[in-house]
């Protein structure tokens, strides 16, 4: 009888495992990509959000450093938001990821696919009052590595 009744747990309990096994392997395979685009735009703000533009910048995909050379952008991004506006730093929030099947970055260029699209808000205190910038930020995933990009469609 303790046979029996060790086959009946079998039978009850493989199934669970399998089972669980199934959810996890989903929320590997779903939910992880999200977690991950939101990680990456987090990095990137709290680099930001520190001055520190050259780790942010490293962060860009390969269009986008074309767009903004190195240089330039540390310049640039320091100039325009700290001096003209007035502002030592700035908090943020992070908005939900959606998946998008494909997207571009600009109305010519190449669709790319495994994008996240993760909303942002910029919040400044400086010299002309409080403001805040909204911005979509695009995160994608090419060859096993994430990158981040802005959205210059017309």
């Amino acid at each position: 009888m303790l046979r029996r009744g060790r086959r009946k747990s079998i039978i009850i309990f493989v199934p669970l495992i399998i089972l669980g096994l199934m959810l996890l392997l989903k929320m590997v395979l779903v939910l992880l990509p999200d977690e991950r685009a939101l990680k990456l735009v987090d990095k990137f703000y709290h680099y930001e959000q520190q001055g520190r533009f050259s780790e942010s910048w490293e962060l860009f995909h390969p269009f986008m450093k074309e767009k903004f050379p190195k240089g330039y952008y540390l310049q640039d991004r320091a100039h325009v938001f700290m001096n003209h506006f007035g502002v030592e730093t700035f908090t943020y929030t992070l908005g939900k990821p959606k998946k998008l099947k494909k997207w571009r970055p600009t109305d010519e260029g190449r669709k790319l696919k495994n994008v996240y699209k993760v909303p942002v808000i910029q919040s400044y205190k400086g010299t002309y009052g409080n403001f805040s910038l909204h911005q979509e930020v695009f995160v994608v995933r090419e060859k096993e590595k994430w990158f981040v990009l802005w959205d210059y469609q017309s």
